[in-house]
């Protein structure tokens, strides 16, 4: 397979629809507890822009080379477990764009680009334990399985494989 080519881009205020897309599909948000209400979505763009702009997190939107309409999404921010902060990774890919190694080529840019910056420190994933694609990108790019463990996403507790990678190392 070649490697798809795309940019990855800051997200924008006019991301709205590819918001609604990723996170308001039954099929996209399955492994993570079930669609978002769509009037939820522009003030979820708002705060990633906002984030963005402040130098908190890394909000990428995928765009294929050729394209302006967006593909997916990968997102690097800090979260804290028991008052510590750590590095967390998640991504999404629109299902025309699935199966073809775009998410995990996007990945990889972003692990490179940690790397090359010295930002994140080591970076967490944790996709669904049923989340075939998304685990296999993990242990392809080197990440080490953690074990499993019950997180709370978007009010929900979901169980996740806990994968860490350390892109410095």
């Amino acid at each position: 397979m070649t490697t798809p080519r795309f940019t990855l881009r800051d997200v924008e205020p006019s991301d709205v629809d590819a918001y609604v897309r990723m996170r308001c599909d039954p099929v996209m948000m399955a492994e993570l507890g079930g669609p978002r209400p769509v009037e939820e979505i522009p003030a979820k763009v708002e705060a990633d822009v906002a984030s963005v702009r402040a130098g908190e997190s890394w909000v990428l939107m995928i765009v294929r080379d050729g394209s302006t309409d967006v593909a997916g999404g990968v997102v690097v921010w800090t979260n804290t477990d028991d008052g510590e902060p750590y590095s967390e990774i998640g991504w999404m890919v629109l299902p025309e764009h699935q199966g073809q190694g775009l998410a995990k080529a996007a990945v990889r840019e972003v692990l490179d680009r940690a790397r090359r910056e010295g930002r994140w420190g080591p970076i967490h994933a944790y996709p669904g334990v049923t989340n075939g694609p998304s685990n296999g990108i993990c242990r392809s790019l080197g990440f080490t399985l953690l074990g499993q463990e019950v997180i709370g996403f978007a009010d929900t507790e979901l169980v996740a494989n806990h994968w860490v990678v350390d892109p410095h190392a």
